[in-house]
């Protein structure tokens, strides 16, 4: 089973699972929520559905085929492209967790959620959004200790040690996730449910409850302190140490290919954070609906499909070992027709 279907069948399964109390449903007096995101552009809902479902392929496509090629070639079996392969699952995953939903309501009239698909889609891309935060930092001291501690790697990067650190990773985000889903099942909405966005998440939610949000916007911002700044702070921290110790390499091809090795991590730590920064961190007042949209866009659901570009792109054995399997299927085709 691929990585998508796994990441469908758990978020359709636990969506139509969670109960939340009774007590919640009834305080909240809304049954379901309508976004009104792209709801300017009611004409163009077929094109936006085009644009949408190619980006979702593109992204299944390319984050699918970085982990079977890591599978695969035994050249990948590395720390490195280990947690490079649970990245591209979180951006599979992360992506499915929105979506296939906002396709499905540029087929309808009226775009919209039931409470309980609300709270389950808020829950999951929080999960995912802050276990790619902890991973893309782990990955960050992986390069550190490739590139300062070299005789020391494959100690520090063992299995017993990048294992623990992969589940870390994901139980981080979880732990952020549970903490607001379960403040945000508290909130009362009085009737009003139209959210301007395009899909689930705490600062859209907050804006429409009726009920004290003092706890939950508190606990956001501390959230972002300590569960996003901390781990960007270990990656600046990291590559501090990088930096300095590449430039004590006197020959500019060291240089350069210790350079081109964390490369590509730059680009990606710098294009998530910095969304990830303008999406929950945005004044008290907000944007407009149209820069929410855009905003939102861009950090769920491009920011998935650039990573696999981003590290095929630069990366020489990445690139050697798709040339590789697409030899192989070619010759076993000119094989099995010569047959």
């Amino acid at each position: 089973m691929s990585p998508s279907t796994k990441c469908v069948a758990a978020y359709s399964g636990m969506a139509a699972e969670i109960n939340f109390p009774m007590e919640v449903r009834n305080q909240t007096q809304v049954e379901e929520f309508i976004f009104l995101g792209f709801s300017g552009v009611p004409h163009g809902q077929i094109y936006l559905f085009v644009v949408f479902l190619a980006i979702y392929l593109v992204t299944v496509l390319g984050n699918t085929t970085i982990v079977t090629l890591i599978q695969l070639d035994s050249r990948l079996h590395s720390p490195m492209y280990f947690f490079l392969s649970h990245l591209s699952c979180l951006d599979v995953c992360y992506s499915t967790v929105t979506v296939p939903k906002i396709l499905t309501n540029f087929l309808r009239q009226r775009h919209t959620i039931s409470y309980n698909q609300c709270m389950a889609q808020m829950f999951f891309l929080m999960t995912f959004a802050g276990s790619e935060c902890a991973l893309l930092a782990v990955m960050a001291y992986d390069r550190y200790a490739a590139i300062c501690q070299p005789l020391h790697y494959s100690s520090l990067m063992s299995s017993h040690v990048r294992i623990p650190l992969a589940i870390a990773s994901w139980i981080w985000g979880f732990l952020d996730s549970a903490i607001h889903t379960t403040l945000a099942t508290h909130l009362s909405f009085c009737g009003a449910n139209q959210i301007d966005h395009i899909f689930c998440d705490v600062p859209p939610l907050l804006k429409i409850a009726c009920s004290d949000t003092y706890v939950n916007e508190i606990t956001l911002h501390l959230a972002s302190i300590f569960m996003g700044l901390s781990p960007f702070l270990l990656i600046l921290l990291s590559y501090v140490y990088i930096l300095s110790a590449i430039l004590q390499i006197r020959s500019n091809t060291g240089r350069h290919k210790a350079f081109s090795t964390c490369a590509a991590h730059m680009i990606v730590v710098t294009v998530y954070f910095g969304m990830a920064n303008v999406n929950y961190n945005r004044p008290s007042a907000g944007y407009s609906l149209e820069v929410d949209t855009l905003i939102s866009t861009l950090y769920c659901i491009i920011t998935p499909m650039l990573n696999p570009l981003i590290y095929s792109l630069r990366n020489k054995e990445v690139k050697e070992a798709l040339k590789k399997v697409l030899g192989g299927q070619k010759n076993e085709y000119a094989s099995t027709q010569r047959k």
